[in-house]
């Protein structure tokens, strides 16, 4: 897959984008990391945890990679694109270790447990190799570098979860935060390479989820993202209450933090999201009326050869079930055209099926061969290119359509909206979002940074909703 095409104001992906955390400062004595990171919302996750781990040995955050002893790219394997933009990104990093021969180049995630041993081999820049499970090696792997030993630790693992590390929040905004509860996947979805790359599911402790919520909240923030491959698959048997927490009860746990800290979650799988978690939504005001719920495609054949495991009918029945139960809950897709034998009428299903659900937010992509995956051993990637980019403009022109009727939908309307910051465009504007994950642009006033502000929308365009205040 490749080609990420959506409006921007909704991204909730990120490309290349350098972390420091709040304790950043340049002193004489300290040896300092840069940490760059590509992909989805658990490989930024990944990077705070590494940052802890970092700390923990005497390192100190810079944003400034020519100021760095240790620059680590955490990686995305999930498109091609991303790899290629990783490699130039390696390769820029060269007249810096020109400058510095001490500097230490890492590789993390999945790209480097995909790639393991290529990139010491390929890219001479490299130092280190080390995947999402192995970053507790980290320290003695730097040690060996620095000795002028490479290293490589890419083994996954069925019982790592980083319960008991507390991240370091890098280039927060103090009031939303990313929180895993799971790693890896059990889905063999035959495009995706997250299995290989990441390792079985298994699912992190529930107090210490709770407990990481907490110290967040009481640190100032208000909004938790929930975070795993499938929430839905949630599983921890509390051996010392003799209960099992699925992940409807965990939500509930969060939520009883206190209703003024949101929750929200990524990413359910359309097979495994259980009516429990939608009457959990419903009973909370302060859980997010908002699902990313995958499809993928609209055809039925092309799902089967997908191993999605559900039928067209049997998601849009889905789609009927939280609309049933959730009135006017947000809801967002992935799509990807062009997969394997993908022919004209089952990329129109797929066009139909995005004019059935209207969704509020669609992450869209045309099909590219991922090497080790199902597909790439089984099917012919046939769909020649040209016909692969001019289907996904065609759902790329549906989606926007559908966006702007949803804005245009919340005209008149009020909303209580989290404060996130200032407007990127006028600083006496402040930006926010709704529960539904629309965002939203009023005037700044008297309101601050964290603040629930009732405000009620007079305009928009196709990916913000604009309004003012209301007591």
């Amino acid at each position: 897959m490749q080609d990420l095409l959506l409006d921007k104001t909704h991204d909730e992906t990120r490309q290349g984008e350098a972390f420091a955390p709040a304790f950043n400062g340049i002193t004489s004595n300290r040896k300092h990391f840069y940490i760059e990171s590509y992909g989805c919302a658990m490989n930024f996750a990944d990077s705070e945890v590494v940052a802890s781990i970092l700390q923990n040995e005497g390192f100190a955050a810079t944003t400034e990679p020519a100021l760095a002893d240790l620059i680590l790219i955490n990686t995305c394997s999930i498109r091609e694109k991303a790899e290629m933009t990783v490699r130039k990104r390696l390769t820029e990093f060269r007249s810096i270790k020109r400058s510095n021969p001490g500097l230490i180049v890492g590789v993390l995630g999945c790209m480097a447990e995909r790639l393991k041993a290529t990139f010491i081999e390929e890219e001479k820049l490299v130092d280190l190799v080390v995947g999402p499970d192995a970053y507790r090696s980290l320290p003695g792997l730097i040690e060996e570098a620095n000795g002028g030993q490479k290293g490589v630790n890419v083994l996954l693992s069925r019982e790592e979860t980083y319960a008991d590390i507390a991240p370091i929040r890098l280039n927060s905004n103090g009031v939303t935060a990313f929180v895993s509860i799971m790693r890896g996947c059990n889905n063999m979805c035959s495009f995706c390479v997250v299995p290989f790359t990441r390792g079985r599911e298994r699912s992190r402790n529930a107090a210490s989820i709770v407990a990481e919520c907490t110290t967040l909240f009481n640190d100032g923030y208000r909004e938790v993202t929930l975070l795993g491959q499938n929430v839905d698959s949630y599983h921890w048997i509390d051996e010392q209450n003799d209960q099992t927490v699925t992940f409807a009860k965990l939500m509930e746990m969060v939520a009883l933090i206190s209703p003024l800290l949101r929750v929200r979650f990524s990413t359910s799988h359309p097979k495994d999201i259980t009516d429990d978690v939608l009457y959990t939504i419903a009973k909370y005001e302060n859980i997010c009326n908002y699902i990313h719920l995958p499809v993928q495609s609209g055809s039925s054949r092309v799902l089967q050869m997908m191993n999605r495991t559900y039928s067209r009918e049997w998601y849009i029945a889905k789609v009927d079930r939280i609309r049933e139960l959730l009135p006017g809950c947000g809801l967002s897709t992935d799509m990807i055209t062009g997969f394997c034998t993908e022919t004209e009428e089952e990329h129109q299903q797929s066009l139909s099926l995005m004019e059935y659900c209207q969704f509020d937010l669609a992450y869209m992509y045309f099909y590219s061969e991922r090497p080790g995956t199902l597909a790439a051993r089984r099917f012919a990637d046939d769909v020649p290119l040209d016909v692969k980019k001019r289907r996904l403009a065609e759902m790329v022109a549906l989606y926007r359509g559908h966006s702007l009727i949803s804005m245009q939908k919340d005209l008149g309307k009020t909303f209580k909206v989290l404060v996130e910051g200032n407007s990127k465009k006028d600083e006496n504007e402040l930006h926010g979002r709704t529960d539904h994950n629309k965002v939203v642009v009023f005037p700044k006033q008297h309101y601050k940074k964290g603040d629930y502000v009732m405000v009620n929308i007079t305009r928009c365009t196709a990916g913000t909703l604009l309004g003012v205040p209301v007591n």
